[in-house]
């Protein structure tokens, strides 16, 4: 399985700790130490075009992003210091999920380690999202005539407000998100199907929620061409910002049934991780390894390309 990473790509961070920047690199060499993906089947992309961040966001407020222009209260909605650096690893992360939605119409499956920045809206910049990769990746997908209607299964323990906000009103795309209802966004942005969790919802109950979600999806969205599957591990149970009380093997469960239920109604999926703010970044690096794992063992049994 090829997968993509901008790890190398970083930007200062200040005083904003609570962003969990050293994941990225550590989960780069836990997936290949874990025997998961070939040292060599790593690729870095290289930087997305602007026009593509303009034909999905605004372009006036694209604009005052690249060059810095943010009010002090936009830049605190955001919650990181804007520098070019973090400009120009925003570009190659987002190019790295059009590559792995790529991936995933060739191969059955792609990832990108990072990505699902599903606060991004048409003109805001929230929560640690600059732009929204999994948006603009269904629009450049479908400038290059490589598919046109999109699942996006949103399981981050937070609410998917920017993709909702750019995807909802778009009949050809569907967009479903599991999340912890007393939680970050607290104005929500509705989904086309949004599942509301109690604070301390287990692995049990969540799955049945999951279970039931993904039935109702495609039961109102039948034949997507692609699933974008957005693995937050913020779920997990010691998750400082979840909420939510998974266990790691409840969030390999979770995995299983969307990447399962995809396969078997022969969509190719392309997994983004989101967020995950474990006090430990040991334990972040866990379970998006988990969902990378899972990820590999299905590719040869994921559905194969899909006609365009």
């Amino acid at each position: 399985m090829r997968v993509w990473s901008h790890s190398h790509l970083t930007f200062p961070l200040g005083a904003k700790r609570r962003y969990p920047l050293a994941k990225y690199q550590l989960l780069r060499e836990r997936v290949v130490a874990d025997g998961s993906v070939a040292a060599g089947a790593i690729d870095a992309p290289s930087a997305l075009p602007w026009a593509a961040v303009e034909r999905t966001h605004d372009p006036n407020f694209a604009a005052r992003m690249r060059r810095g222009a943010l009010t002090a209260r936009e830049e605190r909605v955001l919650g990181l210091p804007w520098s070019p650096a973090l400009i120009e690893r925003t570009l190659h992360g987002i190019a790295g999920t059009v590559h792995a939605a790529q991936d995933a119409l060739e191969r059955g499956a792609g990832a990108m380690l990072g990505g699902g920045t599903h606060h991004a809206g048409r003109s805001t910049a929230r929560g640690f999202c600059v732009f929204n990769d999994v948006a603009i990746a269904t629009a450049e997908l479908r400038r290059a005539g490589r598919a046109r209607r999109i699942l996006v299964v949103d399981c981050d323990v937070h609410q998917g407000d920017g993709t909702a906000e750019l995807l909802g009103p778009d009949p050809e795309a569907f967009t479903l998100s599991l999340q912890c209802a007393r939680n970050y966004p607290f104005t929500r942005i509705p989904s086309d199907l949004d599942v509301e969790l109690p604070a301390g919802t287990g692995d049990d109950a969540y799955l049945a929620a999951l279970d039931g979600a993904l039935d109702a999806a495609l039961a109102r969205f039948p034949d997507p061409d692609l699933v974008f599957y957005v693995a937050g591990a913020d779920p997990w149970e010691g998750d400082a910002l979840g909420r939510l009380a998974l266990t790691k093997a409840g969030l390999r469960a979770r995995d299983e049934l969307v990447l399962d239920r995809a396969a078997e109604h022969g969509v190719p999926v392309a997994v983004t991780l989101a967020g995950g703010y474990a006090p430990d970044v040991a334990d972040t690096v866990d379970i998006h390894a988990a969902t990378i794992a899972a990820a590999a063992r299905r590719v040869t049994a994921a559905a194969g390309p899909r006609p365009s």
